[in-house]
């Protein structure tokens, strides 16, 4: 075995030599051509470029995938940078898109506010709810307005379509509002086109019951309820609702005043009804002294 070995490399050494010496005659023939300036070697080494480097292509294939690789990362930094900034940008425009609908929400409710129709005698001042008593057994939200503002208890307040409640507590800077809704709540009303009088009496429900009505045969649902001016808390004809028949049925009163966004009260300045204390009055003006009829004399002729 050691005999076998030695001439194996007795045999490859002479070939190794060999070999390692054709190499460097050919890298000193390349170099020597390559450093002749003459135009026949020029033509030469023109026409063995074109002939070697274009089957070259496969050597530059690694090397052109790895530039390709690194342009990809780079761009693809490039996109997780513009899509972090995209997602920024995304959340702020989320903010300012429920800032928008909350104003938008808001300025819908003060336009509904102008659009009530009142008594053209009647004042106001227009407050924010603050918060709600959110109890099932009371019926109230909190306004911002107060005995600064000139509030009084017992005045009413409308949102923009119709009868929320009245004034129950002042403080200096806020009042509480009684709604319909709550039981303590009984509202003269009158019941349009029938013309009955009846009580719209809260029963913590969302629609108030409509208590003694004078006659119910003249009352049909869908009927009109407005304020009766009765008692002189409410003035008269403020829209309270329209007339509805429960499951059971009783008569009861669909509120018009939207119960689910009470954002802003118009709190209705009302000092109560004129009242009449001259009765002579009623049947006609007062007339001078001087063209007041003069009585007949008793005991006289005719």
């Amino acid at each position: 075995m050691a005999k076998d070995r030695s001439q194996r490399e007795d045999y490859f050494a002479p070939l190794r030599r060999l070999f390692l010496g054709v190499i460097l005659l050919c890298l000193i023939g390349i170099f020597l051509v390559w450093r002749i300036d003459s135009p026949r070697v020029e033509i030469f080494r023109a026409r063995v470029v074109d002939t070697v480097v274009p089957s070259m292509d496969w050597a530059m294939t690694p090397v052109t995938g790895l530039i390709n690789l690194v342009r990809d990362f780079q761009s693809y930094q490039r996109l997780s940078e513009q899509n972090r900034e995209l997602r920024s940008e995304l959340r702020q425009m989320r903010a300012w898109k429920e800032a928008a609908l909350q104003l938008e929400q808001e300025n819908a409710r003060l336009l509904d506010l102008n659009n009530v129709r009142l008594d053209p005698r009647l004042t106001f001042i227009t407050g924010v709810v603050m918060a709600d008593s959110g109890s099932p057994f009371r019926q109230s939200v909190l306004l911002n307005v107060g005995a600064r503002d000139g509030i009084v208890d017992g005045w009413a307040a409308m949102d923009g379509i119709g009868l929320v409640g009245r004034i129950s507590g002042i403080g200096q800077n806020t009042a509480r509002v009684i709604l319909l809704t709550d039981a303590a709540s009984a509202v003269p009303v009158t019941i349009q086109p029938s013309g009955q009088s009846a009580l719209a009496v809260g029963d913590n429900s969302p629609a108030p019951v409509v208590d003694f009505l004078e006659n119910r045969e003249m009352v049909r649902p869908g009927d009109r309820v407005v304020t009766s001016g009765d008692g002189g808390v409410f003035p008269a004809g403020l829209l309270v609702g329209q007339i509805a028949e429960d499951p059971s049925g009783r008569l009861r009163v669909r509120l018009s005043a939207d119960y689910e966004r009470l954002e802003f009260l118009r709190v209705l300045r009302h000092h109560g009804t004129e009242k009449v204390e001259d009765h002579g009055g009623i049947v006609g003006p007062e007339l001078p002294p001087q063209q007041a009829p003069e009585a007949p004399r008793e005991g006289t002729d005719g």
